[in-house]
C-alpha cells in the first residue's frame, strides 16, 4: 500500500547539518550567552542588510519593545499601525503606554501606503502622534518612501516592522537598489528570526539602525539598562579608584531596562543561516513563480497578492481566495486541505478586532483591512519544497474550489 505523502506545513525551518555543527561548535565553546558570537552575528548582519548597526536579542516582539523604549515613546503618545499584521506590533507600543492608532491597508496587499497614513493622521491630534510603524508583509514592502516623505513631514520616527521581509530589496527613487532594512527611510528596522521565516536563530530578533547613539541605547536596554562606559557613570565616588580609574567590577544603571540579551549558541545558528539566506531567497522566489503560474487557471476566484515594486524575500505565498463565490467557508477549506496533508494559516487577523483594542477604542472602520482579512490564506512556501509539492498543494485547491 503507498504511503501518503508528508504534510506539507505553511512553513518550516530548514536547518541543515552545518548548522547543527556550528551549534555544536558553540556549546563546546566558553560561551553560552553575551560572549563573542553575539558581536559577529550583529556584524555580518549589518553587513548583509546594509545598516550601520545591528543589535540582536531574544525576539522580534523583543526587538519591537526595545525600539519603542529607545524612541522614547512616551505614555500618552501616539504610534500609528497598520491593522493588519501581528500581535506584537502594535502592543509594543503599549508596553510604554502610548496610544495606537490604527491604519487601514491596501485590500491587495495587506501594506499600509501613504494614503492610510495620511488618514490615520487625520483622526489624531498631529501634536501627539510620535511615531509609525509600517509593516512589511509577507516579504513585500510597503511603499517607504512615500511614507517616509509623509512621516517626516509631520515629524514622526519611524520604526519598520519587518519580520518577513529579511532579503527584500526595492529601487530607490535616487537610484540604486536598497535592502529592507538598511534604514535608508526610517529610523529603525525590526526583523523576527523565528523558525517559520526566511532564517532562524531558533527564537531571535535583531534591529537595525543607522544611528550610533540608538545602537547604543538599544544595547543597554537589552541588558537591564546596565553600562560599564565609563564616560557614562554618574557615581564617581563608587565608580573610580584612588587612581581615578574605573574599578574592574563596577556597573550602573541609568535607566531600566529588560533581559533581552540572546545567548551565542542562538547567534550560531543566526550566523550560519545568514550565509544561506541568498539561497533560502532564490527558492522561495522561484517557488512563488511556480504557484502564480499554476493559479492562473483558477482566476478570478483565487488570485496571487498584487505586486509591490520591490524584490521579495517572499515569507509567506498568500492566495486571495473569495470564498463567497467558491461556495466554500475558509475554514472549511482549511480542514479539507488539511486532510489532504496540506497546512495553511491566516496572517493576521486584523489586530483593532482583537477584544482588548475594541474595548480601548470601540469599534474601527478599516474597509481595506477587512477586505483582506476576508480572503486571505497563506499557502505552504519553504525552500525545501519542489515543484511538485506545489503542483500538489494547487491541484488539490482545483479539485476542492473549481467543482
Amino acid at each position: 500500500m503507498p504511503s501518503s505523502p508528508p504534510f506539507l506545513p505553511y512553513g518550516r525551518q530548514s536547518i541543515e547539518d552545518d548548522d547543527i555543527a556550528a551549534v555544536s561548535q558553540a556549546l563546546r565553546g566558553d560561551f553560552l550567552t553575551t560572549g563573542p558570537l553575539v558581536d559577529k552575528f550583529e556584524d555580518a548582519f549589518a553587513k548583509h542588510v546594509g545598516a550601520r548597526f545591528a543589535v540582536v536579542c531574544t525576539s522580534g516582539t523583543a526587538a519591537q519593545h526595545l525600539t519603542t523604549l529607545a524612541m522614547e515613546l512616551k505614555p500618552g503618545a501616539k504610534a500609528i499601525v497598520p491593522a493588519v499584521t501581528f500581535l506584537s506590533t502594535a502592543n509594543a507600543a503599549r508596553y510604554v503606554g502610548a496610544e495606537v492608532i490604527f491604519a487601514d491597508v491596501a485590500p491587495d496587499t495587506g501594506l499600509m501606503e501613504a494614503e492610510h497614513l495620511r488618514a490615520a493622521l487625520a483622526t489624531a491630534e498631529k501634536k501627539d502622534a510620535s511615531a509609525v510603524f509600517p509593516v512589511h508583509l509577507g516579504g513585500q514592502c510597503a511603499d517607504m518612501q512615500s511614507i517616509h516623505d509623509l512621516a517626516r513631514h509631520h515629524g514622526l520616527i519611524i520604526a519598520e516592522d519587518a519580520c518577513h521581509a529579511i532579503g527584500t530589496t526595492y529601487k530607490s527613487r535616487a537610484g540604486g537598489t536598497l535592502s529592507v532594512g538598511a534604514c535608508a527611510h526610517s529610523d529603525m528596522a525590526v526583523f523576527s528570526l523565528h523558525p517559520v521565516k526566511t532564517i532562524t536563530m531558533g527564537e531571535g530578533g535583531v534591529i537595525t539602525t543607522n544611528d550610533a547613539g540608538l545602537a547604543a541605547r538599544l544595547k543597554r536596554l537589552r541588558s537591564h539598562g546596565m553600562t560599564r562606559d565609563a564616560a557614562l557613570f554618574v557615581n564617581s565616588d563608587l565608580a573610580l579608584d584612588g587612581a581615578s580609574e574605573a574599578n574592574p567590577w563596577y556597573y550602573e544603571m541609568g535607566e531600566i531596562g529588560f533581559n533581552y540579551r540572546a545567548p551565542d549558541i542562538n547567534c550560531a545558528l543566526g550566523l550560519s543561516q545568514l550565509s544561506k539566506l541568498d539561497r533560502f531567497v532564490t527558492a522561495r522566489r522561484a517557488l512563488v513563480g511556480q504557484y502564480d503560474q499554476r493559479l492562473a487557471s483558477l482566476a478570478p476566484l483565487v488570485k496571487p497578492l498584487s505586486r509591490m515594486p520591490c524584490e521579495a524575500g517572499w515569507h509567506l505565498y498568500v492566495a486571495l481566495i473569495d470564498f463567497a463565490s467558491a461556495g466554500m467557508e475558509r475554514a472549511e477549506l482549511m480542514a479539507k486541505l488539511r486532510e489532504r496533508g496540506i497546512g495553511t494559516q491566516v496572517h493576521y487577523i486584523p489586530v483593532h478586532l482583537q477584544p482588548y483594542y475594541r474595548e480601548r477604542y470601540g469599534d474601527v472602520e478599516l474597509p481595506g483591512a477587512m477586505a483582506y482579512y476576508n480572503r486571505c490564506l497563506s499557502l505552504p512556501l519553504f525552500p525545501a519544497m519542489g515543484e511538485d509539492d506545489v503542483s500538489r498543494v494547487v491541484d488539490a485547491l482545483i479539485d476542492l474550489l473549481d467543482s
